[in-house]
């Protein structure tokens, strides 16, 4: 006998939709699961067989094969347990539900016969949707996720019992010895509304072949009406980081002075720049940056289903509230952090870091800090807006396309450059040299501004204290512009221009091109630092509401290659 049912697993960030198919045989009593499964797929025998025992139904005394096609795809993961389970029992006779080509199966089941939700729900039933299934069943908890994918019908369940069973209908196997009863076993009892004796499931299952796990023929059960199962949402729309109006809680308005920093951090946020801010310890370094998401603007419907997926592939949306992101995502990973933590790893990859900052900030506070073989491992994605890690089988590609906030002292011991009475430096030239090398040259030259942020004796007390609203209604409107600039291109901030783009739409007149070409031969520039000094002034004229990049504009863009000037008077 022959049975099928459709699940699917991650690969990657991705779902791929799995056939479950189950076999039934003459032979001795056992349960082999093939096509590439990990530990917890094969653990699923165990899970299977004691999950419809406690639920009243009859384990079948056969051969049972249980096959996950295609075979040549690795498969990890508990998601398939409610397949499995679904597919034997309906292969076996003791259910009937029509129409498999139609639902999408998903959930790991506990030994009594809940259903526990699983991770990576939205990208699977993406995938679901584009091979053309309407229906989903999840487990309780999953529901809400699943829902924010339109076209498919989702209903939830907590446990086996709320499923067709047989003795709800009186027919089938519910009068063999070691069906017990929900005393004997201690089984939740189904939901007070459990329908009896009616018809069409609204999810599928195909039922081939008409005997049990005896040989014996048995009349399946009438498929029962789970309308009660059905999820209707309320709402679909919330934000795992709080709505734009709890980030402006913590106020740029908080922040006294700093109006020079504050003008870095609105030019960041409006071209998504790259961004490192340098001063003494205390003077509000990462208090600023971690203001930086709220002057951002809430991700558009396509960011937040492309952010929302990443989430839910690297397990984030468990234990959040329901709905799509819509807040830009500010990671902050400790200093400790491996590679394959920033960037993503394991037999089948998940996300790192830099993936879940995707469309967000990513912020790696002290950054000398951190292992110089993790930050090398930045390059690629912030010269590329990817992350590709390959392995044997296949290589797998996540985008990491974010704004880097980071924050360093200027030495070791924090207090290089002050003067008067302020705590002097203690660092030899040797440890200070020693110190700024554990960032390299080439990732130095990928971050487009470089801040030097003083110490409160340095400021001046004069001018406006300048509020998140503020700088968010700037950021705002240099953004729209870039929007309707780049309409037509597969680009949407000035950060992304390359090539014949950026010569188009950053161009500059004769005198700024001259005083470009002089200020490259004095710092000594890369021609990618000459790149992003055009599009940083491409951004400042954007904030000006002006159309030609000036020699003014671009002046502002090379005094944030503050380091590069460092290292330049310290030769």
């Amino acid at each position: 006998m022959y049975g099928k049912m459709h699940s699917a697993c991650l690969y990657g960030i991705e779902g791929v939709m799995i056939g479950v198919e189950i076999d039934l045989a003459n032979g001795l009593p056992q349960t082999s699961i093939i096509g590439l499964p990990d530990s917890a797929i094969r653990e699923a025998v165990e899970r299977v067989r004691a999950a419809v025992k406690n639920c009243g139904y009859r384990y079948p005394q056969q051969r049972v094969t249980v096959n996950l096609a295609p075979a040549d795809l690795r498969k990890e993961g508990s998601a398939f347990d409610l397949a499995i389970a679904l597919g034997i029992l309906t292969t076996s006779g003791q259910l009937m539900m029509p129409a498999a080509e139609e639902m999408l199966l998903i959930g790991e089941l506990a030994l009594d016969g809940s259903l526990r939700p699983v991770t990576g729900v939205l990208p699977m039933i993406e995938a679901a949707r584009r091979s053309g299934l309407s229906k989903v069943l999840v487990p309780r908890g999953n529901e809400a996720e699943a829902a924010l994918i339109n076209g498919m019908a989702v209903y939830a369940a907590g446990h086996l019992r709320e499923l067709p069973h047989p003795a709800d209908a009186g027919t089938g196997s519910a009068g063999h010895s070691d069906v017990v009863s929900d005393k004997q076993r201690h089984i939740p009892k189904a939901p007070a509304g459990h329908p009896d004796n009616q018809t069409a499931l609204p999810f599928p299952v195909t039922v081939v072949g008409g005997q049990g796990d005896s040989g014996r023929n048995h009349q399946p059960v009438r498929a029962l009406n789970l309308e009660h199962l059905r999820y209707h949402p309320q709402y679909s729309i919330r934000s795992l980081s709080g709505t734009a109006d709890e980030i402006l809680r913590e106020d740029f308005g908080d922040v006294l002075g700093q109006s020079h920093v504050k003008r870095a951090l609105t030019i960041a946020a409006a071209g998504m720049h790259n961004i490192i801010l340098a001063g003494p310890p205390g003077t509000g370094k990462t208090m600023m940056i971690k203001r930086l998401p709220g002057i951002m603007p809430e991700l558009n419907d396509s960011e937040s289903l492309e952010v929302t997926k990443i989430f839910s592939a690297a397990g984030k949306l468990t234990d959040t509230p329901s709905g799509l992101l819509r807040s830009r995502p500010f990671r902050a990973p400790h200093h400790t952090i491996s590679a394959a933590g920033l960037i993503g790893g394991g037999s089948i990859p998940k996300p790192g870091e830099v993936s879940l900052a995707h469309r967000g900030v990513l912020f790696l506070d002290e950054l000398p800090e951190f292992s110089r073989n993790v930050l090398e491992v930045l390059r690629q994605p912030l010269e590329d807006s990817v992350v590709t890690i390959s392995r044997a089988r296949a290589a797998f590609t996540f985008p990491a396309r974010f704004l880097l906030a980071c924050s360093m002292n200027p030495c070791s011991c924090g207090y290089l450059g002050n003067t008067g009475t302020q705590q002097r430096c203690t660092c030899s030239p040797a440890k200070i040299a020693q110190y700024r090398a554990k960032i390299s040259g080439p990732l130095l030259d990928r971050i487009d501004m470089q801040v030097d942020v003083p110490r409160p004796s340095d400021w001046n007390g004069q001018g406006p204290v300048l509020s998140s609203a503020e700088m968010r209604r700037d950021v705002l409107r240099a953004q729209q512009i870039q929007a309707e600039r780049y309409s037509k291109l597969p680009i949407s901030w000035n950060s992304e221009l390359s090539g014949a783009a950026l010569r188009r739409y950053a161009a500059l007149n004769k005198e700024s091109s001259l005083l470009l070409h002089g200020i490259l031969e004095s710092l000594g520039l890369s021609m990618r630092a000459h790149d992003r000094i055009i599009k940083l002034a491409r951004t400042i004229a954007d904030l000006e509401g002006a159309a030609v990049i000036s020699s003014a504009h671009l002046a502002e863009a090379v005094q944030y290659r503050n380091l590069d000037r460092q290292v330049v008077a310290e030769e």
